[in-house]
């Protein structure tokens, strides 16, 4: 079988060696690599593909239908780790992947597939990574979307991008939100959910625990999912809300899997939980101030992109963590009362569809 005339875009029908992907390991960014997956089982349908992951993006792989298995392996942000590297190129090297995708542009991420002897090691030219990646690409920069930066690694060189990429898709058996419900003591009835939390106080709506008592006051069950970090903005909600009004957060990422696939509608902020949502099927409201929609909304799409609109401001979108301008007037100027008529009109929709 000839490497080079696959990477020319040559598809060998008697092709069987593993995939690995090596993902970014944000909540969000995991998800849509679902879209790589989906891209590289169109291309070489014979071929496993599996996931490395971390400990916390693990469950996600469980959900994500032409994945193999998920390579769980924690290896620390800030520094080398050499014994965890090493530790890891002989998980992968027991593994027999005849190509790996390394969609960071890390030379560390490249290291332990080169350890491993992976032959095929494909990426984009970035950090110095001479004799660590073997297959270059080029071009990156000149790609508009971080999606299509991914996803342009699973074709063939020099191919041209899609109109459409694959979307992203979590499947969660109907049995499985079911226990979710009854051990969580929730009704089988549609609730919002509300995922208050992202990386970036930036991207944080202000109005969530004003939304969830005005929801609860319409007789809506509302649940607030999100992991420990969020577990503080959950108990505002609550106290705002009132008896109506759940705290789910936790530190399984299972729990916001379910909570998001058994809601009726998902309210968020651009975050890891927006992707799952949209990912499952779930009619999912994405609250945007200082990011773009364009760039960084799921492929799914949403039921709703949420923006200020009253007024221009120069400063939108910023992209930065932390507002250093206009005092977070692009989340502030979305008012509580618009965001929830939009969701009930959401979940008015999903009714007359299921009828």
């Amino acid at each position: 079988m000839n490497i080079d005339s696959q990477l020319s875009g040559d598809a060998d029908p008697d092709d069987t060696r593993p995939i690995l992907i090596i993902p970014y390991m944000w909540i969000g960014d995991f998800v849509r690599n679902h879209t790589v997956v989906r891209v590289l089982k169109e291309r070489w349908p014979n071929r496993p593909v599996d996931l490395l992951t971390t400990t916390l993006c693990a469950p996600l792989v469980d959900y994500m239908p032409g994945v193999r298995r998920g390579i769980v392996w924690d290896l620390p942000r800030s520094r080398l780790a050499v014994r965890r590297q090493f530790g890891l190129a002989k998980l992968l090297r027991a593994e027999n992947y005849g190509t790996a995708l390394v969609l960071p542009r890390t030379w560390k991420a490249a290291i332990a597939p080169t350890l491993a002897g992976i032959p095929e090691r494909v990426g984009w030219v970035g950090e110095f990574r001479f004799g660590l990646i073997n297959h270059w690409r080029w071009g990156e920069r000149k790609l508009p979307r971080f999606i299509d930066e991914n996803a342009a690694l699973a074709q063939p060189v020099g191919a041209p991008l899609p109109p459409e990429w694959p979307v992203p898709q979590l499947r969660v058996p109907a049995e499985e939100i079911a226990r979710w419900r009854e051990a969580n003591g929730l009704s089988a009835g549609a609730a919002v959910a509300l995922a208050p939390g992202s990386v970036g106080v930036s991207k944080r709506w202000t109005y969530y625990p004003q939304a969830a008592r005005l929801l609860a006051e319409r007789g809506l069950e509302v649940w607030v999912v999100g992991g420990p970090a969020e577990k503080g903005l959950a108990q505002e909600i609550v106290a705002a809300g009132g008896s109506g009004v759940r705290d789910l957060t936790g530190n399984d990422l299972r729990n916001g899997v379910l909570a998001m696939a058994a809601a009726g509608v998902a309210i968020t902020n651009d975050s890891g939980l927006m992707h799952i949502a949209a990912a499952l099927g779930t009619p999912t409201m994405g609250i945007f101030g200082p990011t773009s929609p364009y760039l960084w909304a799921p492929l799914n799409g949403l039921a709703a992109t949420v923006v200020q609109d009253k007024s221009v401001l120069s400063c939108q979108p910023c992209q930065r963590t932390i507002c250093k301008m206009n005092d977070h007037r692009c989340m502030r100027d979305i008012a509580a009362s618009e965001v929830v008529e939009i969701a009930q009109r959401v979940l008015g929709d999903r009714a007359q569809t299921a009828n």
